[in-house]
């Protein structure tokens, strides 16, 4: 028997979105077709049925992400995909998701806005929308793709991190990297690390759907499976019951919290190029960080000592990762294809270590790396601007 070797493909990246749903098992999608995200709803309404999943075009956003909370009830890996406006619809929902503590990944390929503005050109002003986006204290996970590989990978992990934590996910990419074409090798299904949700492991007698681990997740029943599982949106007890005791309502949302800030370093995704020894570096993600690779690769080759700390995980925030390198260096630029929403994170958890500059764009064009390259230039020789 031969082994099986891994195939080069050519795909785009919303393609290998579809490629990580598949691998992590997702069986699941509802969704409405939208620009620049329609081509992932186009492929699994092909693969899916393949594998024995389910496709169904819901009549909005609305009922999208509602289907896919009911589905990932049923013990089925499920997700959605979108943009600006159809995330925007989302947000209810979504919130649902958090407080009944019900895993789910939804993609948002970002495009220009606000409202339907720029459907076909990139943007990345759906950043803080992702965390803040629906009302309440509520945990959430957000990480960004920057290249077709990333959409595969960071996928899967999505999935892996939902199911893990029993929380929505979201995956931020953008109308550049959803539809740039790249070669690339897949690992083989053997070769994915593939996490499932923690099933009761007592009788149905038993099962309290909201007593929670040590590491303050609890597991979870399956509709079907003979546990009796009330879902509700309200701050409920460990029985899944609406309470107003302000001791269950306050234990209720430090465990939401506990169960994010216990996984941090498992949650907190970062990808770091040239650091040791930098001097100033780059904070960037998605498709800007591809641009901002090359600027700090020709920085250095001009005897810059430039690095960049490419952000996957956006929230919750690395601070962590990132602290070292504020106190390390005399500079920090931040790009962004919006006016300063990732920025905002790195001043607040700068406190004037060093200098904190912006760079944006929001004319619905990539910012290139000549335009990341001048900047960095202009701060190495002490002209922050």
């Amino acid at each position: 028997m031969t082994e099986a070797k891994r195939k080069r493909c050519l795909l785009q990246g919303n393609e290998a979105i579809v490629q990580g749903a598949l691998a992590a098992r997702c069986r699941f999608f509802a969704g409405y077709p939208i620009t620049p995200a329609s081509e992932i709803a186009e492929q699994l309404s092909v693969r899916l049925p393949a594998v024995n999943g389910t496709f169904i075009q819901m009549e909005d956003e609305i009922a999208s992400i509602g289907a896919v909370i009911g589905a990932s009830l049923t013990g089925v890996k499920a997700m959605t995909a979108t943009s600006g406006p159809g995330f925007s619809l989302m947000q209810e929902n979504l919130g649902f998701a958090c407080a009944a503590e019900v895993p789910c990944v939804i993609v948002n390929v970002m495009r220009g806005g606000p409202s339907t503005g720029l459907p076909t050109s990139p943007a990345q002003g759906d950043v803080q929308m992702a965390r803040w986006g629906t009302h309440g204290d509520h945990p959430i996970i957000v990480l960004a793709v920057s290249s077709v590989l990333d959409s595969f990978t960071i996928t899967v992990k999505a999935f892996n991190l939902a199911e893990k934590y029993r929380i929505p996910v979201i995956v931020l990419s953008d109308e550049v990297v959803a539809h740039t074409r790249e070669s690339v090798e897949l690992p083989l299904d053997s070769e994915v690390k593939v996490v499932n949700r923690i099933a009761p492991g007592m009788p149905p007698d038993w099962y309290k759907p909201y007593e929670a681990d040590t590491r303050g997740v609890p597991p979870m029943a399956s509709f079907g499976d003979g546990y009796r599982h009330h879902v509700t949106g309200l701050v409920h007890d460990q029985d899944g019951f609406p309470t107003q005791n302000p001791q269950e309502v306050e234990k209720f949302h430090l465990r939401l919290s506990m169960k994010i800030t216990k996984g941090l370093s498992d949650i907190q995704l970062t990808k770091k190029f040239h650091m040791d020894d930098a001097e100033l570096f780059v904070v960037a993600y998605g498709s800007v960080a591809r641009s901002a690779m090359r600027a700090v690769e020709d920085a250095r080759k001009a005897g810059i000592k430039a690095g960049l700390l490419q952000l996957i995980t956006l929230f919750p925030f690395p601070r962590r990762t990132l602290t070292p390198y504020l106190q390390q260096c005399h500079s920090v630029l931040v790009p962004e294809l919006n006016l300063g929403q990732i920025s905002r994170e790195v001043q607040r958890v700068n406190q004037g270590q060093c200098a904190v500059v912006k760079l944006n764009r929001v004319d619905g064009r990539l910012i290139t790396p000549q335009q990341i390259y001048n900047r960095l230039v202009k701060l190495s020789a002490g002209r922050v601007s």
